[in-house]
Parts: C-alpha cells; sequence; structure tokens
C-alpha cells in the first residue's frame, strides 16, 4: 500500500519535532551559541587591536578558527569549536525544516533565513573540519571573496549573480538594522527568567551587536555590487574586507573601533543565548 506524500511529509515533521524537543538536542544547540560567540569575540577582539594600533588585523571567520588553532591545546579547542559549529548549523537546519518550535510557528522568511544561517555555519564548520585534518589552505582566507566572486563572473549571467548576491547581503545587513532597531531578538530569549538588569543587559548587547553586524553584512554587500558592475572581483570583500575598507576610511580607527566593539558585544549577546535562548 503506497504511502501518499502529504502522510510523508508529516512523518519527517513528527520525526523532526521529536529530535528538536531532546534534551541532547538542545545542548547541542546551545553549544552552537557558545561556538559562534568565540568566532564573534576573536574577529571583534582582533578589529579592536587593529583600531588601536597594536597589532590586531582585520579577519573573518576561517582567521579566527586558525587563531583559535594556533593557541596551547588548540585542536582540542579546535574540535570543540567545530562540534559548536555543526551544533549551531544542524539546529538552524532543522528550524528550516520543521518551521517552528516552543516559541511558536515560523513564517516563510524565518524560515529562509534559518536555512542561510545553517548553510553558513555548515561551510564554518567544514573548514574547522578541514584545518582539524591538515587540508586547509593557510593563504585561503584572504583571497576567498575575491576567487569566489572571480568565478561566479565568468559563468554566463555571472555579474547578474554576484549583483544578486550582493544585493541578498544588503537584505540581510538591513535584516540585522530591523533587529537593532526594534529589539526583536527579545523575543527569542526567555526574558521571563531574567532579572531586570540581566534584560538591560541583553538589550545592550544585542542592540549593538546587530547594528554592527548591519555595518558588515552592508558593506559586504555594496562591494560585491560595485564587483558586478565594475566587473573586477578585486572589488569584492567578506567580513575581513569589509573591516578593512572600516580602518582605511576618513576616521577609520574610530569607525573600526566602533563595529569591533560591536561585534565583540555581540559574542557577549550570543553566550547570553546559550543560555537563555528558546531552542
Amino acid at each position: 500500500m503506497s504511502t501518499s506524500p502529504q502522510r510523508l511529509e508529516a512523518r519527517a515533521d513528527a520525526t523532526g519535532e521529536r529530535v528538536v524537543h531532546t534534551e541532547a538536542f538542545e545542548w547541542l544547540a546551545r553549544a552552537g551559541f557558545v561556538a559562534r560567540g568565540v568566532i564573534y569575540a576573536i574577529i571583534g577582539i582582533l578589529a579592536i587591536k587593529l583600531a588601536l594600533g597594536v597589532g590586531g588585523k582585520a579577519t573573518n571567520q576561517q582567521g579566527a578558527l586558525r587563531t583559535i588553532a594556533h593557541q596551547p591545546f588548540g585542536k582540542v579547542l579546535l574540535i570543540a569549536v567545530a562540534i559548536g559549529l555543526a551544533g549551531y548549523a544542524i539546529w538552524r537546519l532543522m528550524r528550516a525544516a520543521v518551521g517552528h518550535g516552543p516559541e511558536g510557528s515560523d513564517s516563510g522568511f524565518d524560515r529562509l533565513a534559518a536555512l542561510g544561517s545553517g548553510i553558513a555555519y555548515s561551510a564554518v564548520c567544514a573548514i574547522a573540519v578541514e584545518m582539524l585534518l591538515g587540508s586547509a589552505s593557510s593563504g585561503r582566507a584572504a583571497g576567498n571573496a575575491h576567487k569566489a566572486t572571480a568565478g561566479v563572473l565568468g559563468w554566463p549571467g555571472g555579474p547578474w549573480l554576484v549583483g544578486l548576491g550582493g544585493a541578498v547581503m544588503l537584505l540581510i545587513g538591513g535584516y540585522q538594522g530591523y533587529r537593532a532597531l526594534t529589539q526583536d531578538f527579545l523575543m527569542d530569549s526567555k526574558t521571563e527568567e531574567m532579572s531586570p538588569r540581566a534584560r538591560r543587559w541583553l538589550t545592550w548587547i544585542g542592540t549593538f551587536g546587530y547594528a554592527a553586524r548591519m555595518v558588515v553584512f552592508g558593506l559586504i554587500g555594496v562591494f560585491l555590487i560595485k564587483a558586478a558592475l565594475d566587473y573586477n572581483p578585486a572589488k569584492a570583500v567578506g567580513v575581513d574586507g569589509a573591516l578593512a575598507k572600516l580602518s582605511n576610511s576618513s576616521h577609520g580607527s574610530l569607525l573600526l573601533g566602533i563595529v569591533a566593539f560591536g561585534l565583540v558585544a555581540f559574542a557577549l549577546y550570543s553566550f547570553t543565548d546559550a543560555r537563555y535562548r528558546r531552542i
């Protein structure tokens, strides 16, 4: 007797629901917030040092992972971060598939955002695994955005695809700004379990952190569009390139310092989310 597609979908949803409500899955997801916080903390701290002129650098997620790997017990730390990143990616992908959790139903946009986030953190996790296996190129980080953009520009309709990618990054940046302005991220957390002081702390670091991400993602989007319009992959930037653009701008140290502190604030927000996020 054949099973209808509707029943198969219902079974898949039911299975997903059972998985996301297990204690093991919750712990894995919360470890993901810690891993995300570690990545943003390293990027932010290195950018602060660069803004202060004390030896920092503009780096991206891969650079942050490399920094972890070079610490004492770096391999152990990198394994822990990779597990956390995997947990975060799986949680986001499950939210995209199942579409809702204890906090209620997700909209189509929420599920699409979860899918994009899950894919992005899966890629970062894959880089961490490559490093652990010794197969990640040590010089790859700086040229990632340029090389990827150059490859896409060579495709049929490549400039349009790169421009579309830039527009998507601008939309992501705009969404970060929306979250900072409306402070709707508070609905994702168990604020009813917080003291008034803890809630004020979460509000401040979340607002500052999302505003900083708005600037970074917005710059990535702008320079992707410029790369498409000028057919010049050298103009494309990633997170590290966006921070470098701030550093090289008028009042660069001040602007970079503000955004860098915002990224550290987002790291602290992620650590707080590890405790209070509604999974």
